[in-house]
């Protein structure tokens, strides 16, 4: 997968992994991070990180398996500050990270389907740019927003 320079339009390989226990009192220090993920330990909890800077983390992503409704649910997403908004140097961090959700709800079996109940503000975000789709108070997608995400963040990797 993918993450681009926004100023010079480079692109930079970005690898997902599980957080390690060692990775939470350093994602707690760094100022780039508002949550307190350490209250996410009992779920799955993801990193994104430059596959050149293993020890700089540039988003989290904490899932919970819903088996019983075949869905995987986003709990919490969270881009370092430098790298959200207009103001962002790094682009396509959530969108890794959402799509990432998706392949893992494709192996599991959902079809894609992922949920995530979001901040009102953020609705558009998720409905325009990633193909969210309005499901009582939350958002979601399955099947081909799913894999059209993918396809876009990851590929064929």
């Amino acid at each position: 997968m993918k993450i681009l320079d926004k100023e010079s339009g480079s692109e930079f390989e970005a690898i997902i992994e599980k957080v390690a226990e060692s990775d939470y009192s350093e994602i707690k220090r760094d100022k780039g991070f508002i949550f307190n993920w350490s209250l996410e330990k009992e779920y799955e909890v993801y990193k994104l990180y430059l596959k050149d800077e293993e020890g700089r983390i540039l988003g989290l992503l904490s899932v919970i398996d819903n088996q019983s409704e075949l869905r995987l649910h986003i709990n919490l997403i969270e881009v370092t500050r430098g790298n959200v908004g207009r103001i962002k140097k790094l682009d396509n961090i959530a969108g890794c990270l959402i799509a990432f959700a998706c392949s893992i709800a494709f192996k599991r079996g959902y079809g894609g389907f992922v949920s995530l109940l979001p901040k009102t503000k953020l609705v558009d975000l998720y409905q325009n740019k990633y193909g969210f789709r309005q499901y009582g108070r939350l958002l979601a997608v399955e099947f081909e927003s799913s894999k059209y995400l993918v396809d876009k963040y990851i590929g064929s990797e």
